[in-house]
């Protein structure tokens, strides 16, 4: 784990808790609470990716209403999607 991936993980743990949208500030912020301090370098990649779609993209993706397109399949929405949010 290096300084580098520390500060990366800060700055994705802000994003994900201040998203705009309350229900993905939630879904997010708790998963990054959870996940971040675990990932390495390349689901960090993964994850800073999936960050850049639109909040109702991506709750419509974690919650199942639409699937998501293929370029946008990785593992960080596959651990999203079966994050327990009502637990933490």
């Amino acid at each position: 784990m290096t300084s580098d991936d520390d500060a990366r993980r800060k700055r994705l743990a802000f994003r994900c808790w201040h998203r705009g949208m309350r229900e993905m500030d939630l879904m997010l912020g708790r998963f990054s609470d959870r996940h971040l301090p675990d990932m390495d370098s390349g689901q960090l990649d993964r994850f800073e990716k999936l960050l850049e779609n639109s909040d109702p993209d991506l709750y419509n993706w974690i919650t199942g209403r639409e699937a998501q397109p293929p370029d946008q399949d990785s593992d960080i929405l596959d651990l999203l999607k079966q994050f327990k949010f009502h637990e933490y």
